[in-house]
Order: C-alpha cells, then structure tokens, then sequence
C-alpha cells in the first residue's frame, strides 16, 4: 500500500470512529433528558419520550424520500402504460447519470486538490455509472498518473485510441509517459501521429521539433518549422534564425557524410539566411576557399565580423591564405580590424598580430586597459607575452601568467538554458538538448583549468618567441 493509499484509509477510519462517537453521545444524552415532547395539533395533544420524536421525526424525513422516490417510479409506470416503452430505462438512467456526475465531480476535484488515491477511486465509480468514455477515461488516466500508476494510465490513453473524440488525447498522454522515461524513439513516433492529427498543435509542434533535432532529422525538422510558421506559432525572425541552423546542422552532417556539394549549398543558404551567424559565416567561407573563390570567402567574413566580431572569423579569414608571412598576414587583416575597430574582439586580435610580428609596443598600444577592464585567460595571457617580449621582469611576466590562471575563460559557446559551456558550437546543446541555445558570452564562474591553457593563444596567433 502506498503511502498515500494508507493516510486516506486512517483518515476514513478515524472519520467513522467519530462519527460513531458522535451518535453515542447523541443518543446517550437524549437518552438521560427529563421530560416530554408534547404536539398539539386539531384540539388533540400527544406527548412523546424525546427518543421517540427524536426518532419519529428522522423516519419522516425517510418516508418523504421514499415517497418522492416512489413518485418518481409512479410518473414512469404511467408514461410506460401510456405507451412509452422507454420510461423505466430513462428513470433508472437518470438516476445512475446522476450518481455518476457526481463521482465524476468528486473525481476531478481530488484530482485538482492532488488526492490520487482518491481520484482514482472515484474516476472508477464514474466510470461503472456513466456511459461517457470519453470523459470517464480521460479522469481514470489522470487519475492513475497521479497515483503513480503508469501501467493503468497507459492502459486507458491506449483506449482512447479507439475513438475519434479522444484520439488525439490519448496520444499525447502516451507521448509524455514516453518523454519521461527516456524513450525517445517511440515517442517521436507518437508525436508525429499527434502532428498528423492536429498539425496546428502548438505543444505538438515543439515536442515534434525538439525530437526530430535531437536525432539530427533536419530535413523532418525544417518541415514541421514550416508547419509552426503557417500556424502562426513562431516570430517570422526567430522563423529564419532557426531555419538558417538548421541548414548549417544539416550541412555539417553532409561533410561527415563526403557529401560536399550539398554541404556547400546548405551552408551558403544559412548564411544568406543570417549573414551575422558566425558558425555559418566560418564554414561558408571555408567552402569558398575549397572552391577557390578567395574574394567571395573575405566578403562574407568581413560582413559577418561587422556584425558580431568573433575569433572563428579571424580563424576563418587566415585560413583563406593559410601559407602567408606573419607580415603579410598582418596587413591582410587590417581591413578585418577596421570593419570591427571599436569592439573588444578587434583589439585582441590586433594585439595577437602584432606579437606574431614581435611588434611588441604595437601590442600593448592595442591592448591598452583591456586586462584590466576585461581580465580573463586570454587577454592576460597577451600581456604575459607582452611583457616577456620587452624584457620585463620575470616576476612581472609570473604575475600576469598567475592572474590567468585564476580568471575567467572568457567567451564560450554557453547553453542559455542550462548554462554548459561547449568547446564548439553544436546545434543542439550537449547536456540538456535545447535547440538553437548556444550564445558567446561568459560561463558563470568559469576559470581556466591550469597554466598552460591560461597561455595559450589562438590558432591564428602561433607561438610567440621571446627575446633570447
């Protein structure tokens, strides 16, 4: 017995206990009060023991009822000998229809005030009286679920299926006992019958668009955002954020795949889609460069750094002349550097290319208060090298490389739903599934995990040598 199951039953058998103890009491103190009950009525008087009017006037109450009963079942022998053959079938009817609107009343409100074992006892009582599956099995299931009783709700949603009315609210019920246990594969089955049901749904549509995102259906994904577009359901921009993910998702499966033409064409509609998405910008210009279209790869790079500066775009602009000079790299960029020239990013990145170069001065220029404006690893560890290339005192360099170890990572791709940092952005995060959720920023109390990681600078960058 649950523990629910067994506080209903001591609280039923205390509530008899005192109502036993309240008849005797009754009972005892009629019992032991002097005197009569005297009733005068047309010049007579009669004159009762209170225990006998007592119990005189509960059996007229009784003999009302039976009389109003007995009317009842007079009026439908009279309507049945006047030739209504269905009179005494309507009466009895009424009655059992009556008994159970009221359990199924009682039902629903223990379901609302959270009594499962009592919910479920009365969805059962309802259903013996009425005949009304549709409403009775909807209560039993709830009613099992909030008891605990999965096998019994299933049991009920899978009768449900039988009729139209209910059909669709059977599936659901199936598909969030699925979603619970883990079971995705099923469920996603369900979902895309519910779809079929009702394809405006709202609360299907999602669960239909996070399962097919999860398991990395993008073509059924990018069907059933259409589907949430013509309902209505979805801001058109979100619409065509979301749609632009989705190309890049399914672009990169296409290169796991070796299947490069349609990677390339699915990456280039995601970054006509949001020329600003930096995943896309990256990857498209990497399939111009594949492509030996070098001018077109530096025009979507610098539309996107415009946009949002980020180090996979600088990543992504020195891969398109990966062979190139220090030097030479170092001018390329200026016209990267002047599309974003006020961000926090650019200044970075010119300090990065000016170390490549030994331009050391030129670095702490670019620098200027950054590290102390914006202290994490990255930046200090610029300045660690910074101070190393002009000769700085080695407890100087330590205490840069020390405050790097102990401060923020920086930017990450961080889950806005859960919060997981990923070291590269994924369409769907890691640990809690949400689609679309990554964003650069910070990771709360995210610090560098040793020293050498705290030193580390980009790929763009290298290794910095410092004076012999």
């Amino acid at each position: 017995m649950s523990g629910a199951n067994m506080i209903w039953s001591i609280v039923k058998v205390g509530f008899f206990i005192a109502l036993a103890a309240a008849l005797a009491f009754a009972s005892s103190y009629v019992l032991q009060t002097p005197g009569e009950v005297r009733v005068a009525f047309g010049g007579r008087e009669v004159s009762f023991a209170p225990l006998a009017f007592v119990i005189g006037i509960a059996l007229i109450f009784v003999a009302l009822w039976l009389v109003f009963r007995l009317a009842g079942l007079l009026t439908a022998f009279a309507r049945f000998l006047s030739g209504d053959e269905t009179a005494f079938s309507r009466y009895w009817d009424r009655n059992r229809e009556r008994r159970g609107f009221e359990a199924l009343t009682e039902g629903l409100i223990a379901l609302s005030s959270g009594e499962g074992a009592v919910a479920v006892a009365k969805a059962s009582k309802a259903e013996q009286l009425l005949a009304k599956p549709e409403l009775t099995q909807l209560v039993n299931a709830q009613a099992a679920e909030l008891a605990g009783d999965s096998g019994r709700a299933a049991a009920y949603y899978k009768e449900m299926l039988k009729n139209e009315r209910t059909k669709f609210v059977g599936i659901r019920g199936l598909l969030k006992a699925r979603l619970a246990v883990g079971d995705t594969v099923t469920a996603l089955k369900l979902a895309e019958r519910a779809f079929a049901l009702k394809p405006r749904h709202g609360e299907t549509l999602d669960t239909l668009f996070g399962l097919q995102s999860q398991g990395q259906d993008w073509a059924g994904a990018r069907k059933t955002l259409e589907a949430k577009v013509r309902a209505k359901a979805l801001p058109r921009d979100v619409a065509v954020r979301r749609d632009a993910v989705l190309s890049l998702a399914d672009a990169q499966t296409s290169l796991d795949k070796g299947e490069n033409e349609k990677a390339r064409t699915e990456v280039l509609e995601a970054n006509r889609l949001v020329p600003g998405f930096v995943p896309a910008a990256a990857l498209a210009a990497d399939q111009y460069v594949a492509a030996g279209n070098k001018k077109a790869a530096v025009k979507v790079l610098l539309k996107a750094w415009a946009m949002n500066p980020h180090p996979e775009l600088a990543a992504a602009f020195a891969r398109v002349e990966a062979g190139e000079l220090p030097s030479e790299r170092r001018v390329r960029f200026g016209a990267l550097l002047k599309a974003g020239s006020a961000s926090s990013e650019a200044k970075l990145l010119e300090a990065e290319l000016a170390l490549t170069c030994e331009d050391f001065p030129a670095a702490r220029r670019a620098m200027g208060d950054l590290a102390e404006r914006e202290p994490n690893t990255r930046s200090l560890a610029i300045m660690a090298a910074i101070e190393r290339g002009q000769g700085g005192d080695d407890k100087l360099v330590r205490g840069w490389l020390t405050k790097a170890i102990v401060a923020s990572r920086g930017n990450q791709w961080v889950c806005e739903a859960c919060g997981h940092a990923h070291a590269a952005w994924v369409p769907v995060c890691e640990s809690c599934a949400a689609f679309d959720a990554l964003a650069w920023k910070p990771q709360p109390d995210s610090i560098a995990p040793d020293a050498a990681t705290a030193a580390m600078l980009p790929l763009i960058v290298g290794e910095i040598a410092g004076p012999e």
